[in-house]
């Protein structure tokens, strides 16, 4: 089994424990206040939709892969992941780069997993990086609404969401066009 293999699945394990414990510690989950119900159904969602989406479709008929893409699967689950213990840890109101970093990284691995996964391989650099684009920036504004719906708008951090938004918008962006360029980039180097 591969390190990738083992360390999606470890990421899998570990998003679902933080997920249990939100639940049964509902106080010590760092998510309390922070849209937790919505966190409980997307997150698991998130985490799952590539091995859904391989069991459903995928296996059988997939173009891009003979077998599972397990570095994609690791990719798309890190930012589900990785949120949860920065909440858990309360990185995001004690450290004031954490949630403008989290914004960038996580929509770069995010996009990424998401080229890799469903981006057929000869896509030309500039097509892949116009899909990491359109696929990074739909989603972050996506989550921006989320938040604001499920939580801003009745929260103090009201005041500064405007700002916030457009800075967590670009950053999402950002990110998402990054992990378009490396990708890119990756996918045309010689294999060796």
């Amino acid at each position: 089994m591969s390190l990738t293999r083992y360390g999606a699945l470890l990421a899998k394990v570990l998003l679902l424990g933080l997920l249990l414990s939100a639940l049964i510690w509902p106080d010590l989950s760092g998510i309390k206040g922070k849209a937790s119900t919505a966190r409980l159904i997307v997150y698991p969602l998130g985490g799952m939709i590539l091995p859904l989406w391989w069991w459903a479709y995928g296996r059988t008929r997939s173009k891009l892969h003979r077998t599972f893409p397990w570095p994609a699967d690791l990719l798309m689950t890190l930012p589900w992941l990785i949120d949860l213990i920065g909440n858990r840890l309360n990185l995001f109101d004690t450290v004031s780069w954490w949630d403008d970093a989290m914004h960038f990284i996580l929509w770069g691995f995010l996009t990424a997993g998401v080229l890799l996964a469903f981006a057929p391989r000869d896509l030309s650099s500039a097509v892949t990086t116009f899909v990491a684009l359109g696929f990074g920036t739909t989603a972050a504004v996506v989550w921006e609404v989320g938040e604001y719906v499920t939580f801003v708008r009745a929260s103090p951090e009201l005041q500064t969401a405007y700002t916030d938004t457009l800075g967590d918008l670009a950053l999402g962006t950002l990110g998402a066009l990054l992990a378009g360029l490396i990708v890119s980039r990756a996918r045309r180097a010689p294999v060796t």
